[in-house]
């Protein structure tokens, strides 16, 4: 039977759509149907139940897509081990990675690894949506959360730290931020919605801890966002130093209370790269993370 029509047939599943699918595939709506008649006819099953609004697995379908999914995963396994015995890197590579974080951490270093590995063709999918890897078809994951699927194999990156910062314009018109309990007083640019981080743990010179409860002047399901309101004066704001280290280097942002560690008490600043349980790796993926691996760590775990 042809892989490709088998691929079809997964890629309905999840898209839910012969249209979407053939709109993918730059091909006739009428050739995708036509290959799913022939794979029932091959079957002796019908695989879809289609409707003018949707399309659904039947029963059949459901337990014949759930093992060619996984049956297809292992071949491109077995093609990527045989051409990485013969040939340099090469291919598609697909990574993914929320908007700020792909943008402040991975999105500089890939010129770099372009012109290192030009036979690799990249394909760079941020979305702040926690996207399903195998379903997607993704290489490599980047995300910064303490919440990882149990199927995925898992490699730290770096830690990275925290600061608490504000525009100059924000610290000449408001009262001065000089010790942990001033933090109190003032209204601040949170990050995390529908739940903001609003309980930051703050650790002096001495290693004293305490939590305080911040108030919110606006709260933002973006880090991108809650740097530039920042920027702007709207208030300071609590952030990890990847996505504060251009306004801090710049001037537009500065650090208060530096001589104190202050962190997110729900949330790690671990970052992680993650990439599907198989056994192989492709040699695409793997220079990858060896090049990601050897270029973050001093970059992001100071603080300035």
């Amino acid at each position: 039977m042809n892989h490709e029509h088998l691929r079809v047939l997964v890629e309905i599943a999840r898209l839910g759509s012969f249209s979407e699918v053939a709109k993918q595939r730059d091909l006739d709506p009428s050739a995708v149907s036509r290959i799913v008649q022939s794979v029932e006819r091959h079957l002796g099953v019908r695989l879809f139940q289609r409707s003018t609004r949707q399309v659904s697995l039947t029963e059949a379908g459901s337990t014949y897509l759930s093992r060619i999914a996984h049956l297809l995963e292992e071949l491109d396994a077995a093609s990527d081990e045989v051409k990485s015995t013969e040939q340099k890197p090469s291919g598609i590579l697909k990574i993914t990675a929320s908007v700020a974080f792909g943008q402040a951490c991975l999105v500089p270093l890939l010129p770099e690894f372009i012109e290192m590995y030009p036979d690799v063709q990249l394909e760079l999918l941020l979305t702040d949506t926690n996207v399903d890897l195998i379903a997607e078809r993704v290489d490599l994951a980047l995300r910064v959360s303490p919440h990882m699927a149990q199927d995925m194999v898992r490699l730290k990156w770096f830690d990275a730290a925290y600061t608490v910062c504000a525009a100059p314009s924000y610290i000449r018109n408001h009262l001065p931020i000089s010790t942990v309990e001033d933090l109190v007083s003032h209204r601040h640019v949170l990050f995390g919605y529908p739940q903001p981080q609003s309980l930051w743990v703050v650790k002096d010179e001495h290693g004293v801890e305490q939590r305080i409860s911040a108030k919110a002047a606006i709260v933002s399901s973006s880090g991108l966002a809650q740097r530039e309101l920042t920027i702007s004066g709207v208030g300071p704001a609590l952030m990890p130093i990847w996505l504060a280290a251009p306004a801090l280097q710049s001037g537009a942002l500065i650090e208060l209370l530096p001589h104190c560690s202050i962190t997110p008490s729900n949330f790690s600043g671990t970052a992680w790269l993650l990439y599907p349980n198989r056994k192989f790796l492709p040699s695409k993926t793997r220079v990858l993370i060896d090049f990601l691996l050897n270029r973050t760590e001093h970059c992001w775990n100071r603080k300035f």
